[in-house]
């Protein structure tokens, strides 16, 4: 059976993560071959702020996919995140061009068009167009128009913007480091891709990516997307007031985090000491454990707090079945599960990739949840080329509609919602 090679690129302001899988021909087996990780460097809440330290970054991460892939990495599909991404609604509208009246692909191209011709900020670029629902006539919530007949086709669409100078930052950067774009997604729709089932997504489901400058969710109702926003705090920000509160260095700080970070401050006693000299030599003085966890919680409060204000801004606070779902390295915090419940009084599991082959022990936890979602993306894509996605998503890559129309309609017909 014939195989396809995907590479897929995650900039966290973190780390950068490069995934090299092969596809099988009929999409449904997925074997990972190779996968790099760098620290990023030139990256600050999720935008580029110094190429040249972003394009040595990838071009580091993509190095070690190579070698341990045995692959030349040329292309890549790439997350996109940061504070910027914003969300708005648009809807569009025209007449069906048949004498019969009979939907076809061209009017589902020109409606979606009508539904990006929106006015948007000059300094932003329209990232996804993302069709909700059909009307057609006085029939409404149609899924799938194609083959109906009617007289007045309407969609129901979500625009997903990002700042023009971010795009072309992360463009730059990838060029620097001699890989090409085949294709951006933002970073909550490629983690929902490798961790929601469908049936959460038509029960109604938020996915909370714990980045570390920044959290970004999707929200998902009825099979489609709901909402997505991008908060601009993240996991790092805890390390950053461990440093703080404890007048120590960043790397410490960092890993006292990790070694003894718990979102749950009852398990411990608020008299247990932490004796940091074995983290570094200068730290002499101990300090309480539960002094800790006070400074952890009430960043994490902050984080979740914002969560459940986006909920209410949609009206989905506590109106969610299938509940949360946490991905991110920010998910790794111990007690993260039990700590989320109690604020967004929902259902919360830990999501990661599953069903991979190959060297899935490289992936196997919520930190890949991104990078491994942008290879199923390009697979449900046609292996990145289409424009329509899960979600129906049409990526524009900032170069507006002129060219999704021949594209969309070669594929339109598999990627419908």
């Amino acid at each position: 059976m014939k195989t396809n090679i995907i590479t897929s690129i995650d900039l966290g302001s973190s780390v950068v993560r490069c995934v090299v899988a092969d596809v099988f021909e009929d999409g449904e087996q997925i074997r990972i071959l190779g996968v790099g990780v760098a620290q990023s460097r030139g990256m600050r809440r999720g935008a580029v702020v110094d190429v040249n330290d972003a394009a040595d970054s990838i071009a580091e991460a993509v190095e070690k996919a190579e070698q341990m892939s045995g692959e030349s990495v040329k292309g890549a599909i790439v997350s996109i995140g940061g504070a910027g991404i914003s969300v708005t609604e648009s809807q569009g509208v025209i007449a069906i061009s048949r004498a019969d009246g009979e939907v076809n692909e061209d009017d589902v191209v020109r409606v979606i068009e009508a539904a990006q011709a929106v006015s948007i900020p000059t300094n932003n670029e329209i990232i996804h167009v993302i069709p909700r629902s059909f009307r057609l006539d006085d029939q409404k919530d149609i899924k799938e128009p194609i083959g109906l007949r009617g007289v007045r086709l309407e969609v129901n669409a979500v625009i997903v913007e990002a700042p023009s100078a971010h795009v072309k930052n992360l463009t730059n950067a990838m060029e620097r480091a001699d890989v090409s774009i085949t294709d951006f997604i933002i970073e909550p729709l490629a983690a929902a891709e490798s961790t929601l089932t469908k049936k959460q997504k038509e029960l109604g489901v938020v996915l909370v990516n714990l980045g570390a400058s920044t959290t970004s969710i999707a929200v998902y109702e009825e099979g489609e997307l709901f909402h997505t926003a991008v908060l601009p705090v993240g996991s790092d920000f805890i390390t950053h007031d461990i440093a703080i509160g404890l007048r120590t260095e960043i790397d410490i700080a960092e890993k006292i985090k990790f070694e003894y970070g718990s979102a749950d401050m009852e398990s411990v006693n608020k008299k247990d000491l932490i004796d940091l000299s074995h983290i570094d030599e200068s730290e002499t003085e101990p300090v309480y454990h539960y002094h800790v966890l006070e400074i952890i919680q009430a960043r994490l409060d902050e984080i979740f707090d914002l969560v459940v204000k986006e909920l209410e801004s949609i009206g989905k606070d506590q109106l969610l079945p299938a509940g949360a779902v946490l991905t991110g390295g920010g998910a790794h915090m111990p007690h993260i599960v039990e700590f989320a419940k109690d604020k967004l009084r929902l259902p919360v599991t830990i999501g990661q990739p599953a069903n991979l082959l190959g060297v899935v022990d490289h992936v196997d936890d919520s930190s890949y949840a991104t990078v491994i979602g942008l290879i199923l993306w390009a697979v449900e894509n046609d292996n990145t080329q289409s424009f329509i996605g899960s979600g129906s998503a049409i990526t524009t890559i900032g170069s507006g509609v002129k060219e999704i129309g021949t594209k969309v309609r070669d594929i339109f017909n598999k990627f419908l919602p």
